[in-house]
């Protein structure tokens, strides 16, 4: 049997979240789930006004033919951290397709941060991820993404499968990012210089407020990498700033999207960049 593809059942799972501000908290007040996806208790180790909170997937991997949906609404004036317990694993399929999609709603004032620790897609694997983000005219959002195509470590390439990718953020209903990819295994694009460039491991970093302080592209284009070769940039746009990152750490992707984070938090958000607990273990 070949362990990169486990025996296991299909799923279909659902998670919808709820978060308001009561006075000075914000509090998780509506979760509903179908299937293996939960969220642990909120957790509160900022204070009262910010909520964490990880979202659980207990098979732990993904394999054709698995349906995941998480929804989440941040009330007016709540503030809410998300991120998740491990890597996330898709699994090489026989031939059916995966798929995960993240719908996340701001309201006014409101502010969602979803950090989640890194997705690796096994070879031939076939994942569709879609994500959309609405906000209000004054929400924030910050989310990141590290994404492993192979496992280098092992000597593994994605040499099969395929991987659908789609994220949109809309503000006040006015579309701010839409982004659209196909990486399909071996294909040209994985190697080309408009594509991956022959790097296995891709990072995305968009964080979204008013008044992004032109100073702020500075400060973040000084932050160091720690990965020879590595290529990265970081762009701003209107109400919105872009980073990217190639190359082959996975670690190394990680640390300056978190270092990103860091700097960014305390000038679009107000308060200092606190880890979750959940990152040291």
């Amino acid at each position: 049997m070949d362990l990169a593809e486990p025996l296991s059942s299909i799923w279909h799972a659902h998670l919808s979240l709820g978060f308001q501000r009561r006075e000075a908290a914000t509090i998780l007040a509506r979760r509903a789930h179908v299937g293996p996806l939960r969220i642990q208790k909120a957790l509160y180790p900022e204070g009262e006004a910010v909520c964490h909170a990880i979202v659980l997937h207990p098979p732990s991997g993904i394999v054709g033919g698995d349906e995941l949906e998480i929804d989440v609404t941040v009330g007016p004036g709540a503030h809410v951290l998300l991120t998740t317990p491990g890597a996330g694993k898709w699994y090489r399929s026989a031939g059916a397709w995966a798929s995960q999609r993240l719908g996340f709603a701001v309201e006014a004032q409101g502010v969602l941060e979803w950090l989640p620790q890194e997705t690796i897609v096994f070879d031939a694997a076939r994942a569709t991820m879609r994500s959309t983000v609405d906000l209000a005219d004054d929400a924030r959002f910050i989310g990141m993404e590290v994404l492993c195509l192979g496992r280098r470590a092992s000597g593994e390439r994605f040499t099969e499968g395929a991987v659908r990718l789609d994220t949109r953020v809309r503000r006040a209903g006015r579309p701010v990012w839409l982004e659209r990819g196909l990486l399909e295994g071996g294909s040209g694009l994985l190697d080309a210089s408009a594509g991956l460039a022959g790097f296995s491991v891709s990072g995305t970093f968009l964080a979204v407020a008013p008044g992004i302080e032109p100073g702020l592209l500075t400060a973040c284009r000084d932050i160091p990498v720690h990965e020879a070769g590595a290529r990265h940039g970081i762009t701003a746009l209107p109400e919105m700033l872009v980073a990217r990152y190639l190359g082959h750490s996975s670690e190394a992707a990680r640390r300056w999207l978190v270092a990103l984070w860091q700097t960014l938090r305390p000038a679009l958000i107000g308060r200092e960049a606190q880890l979750p607990r959940i990152w040291n273990t």
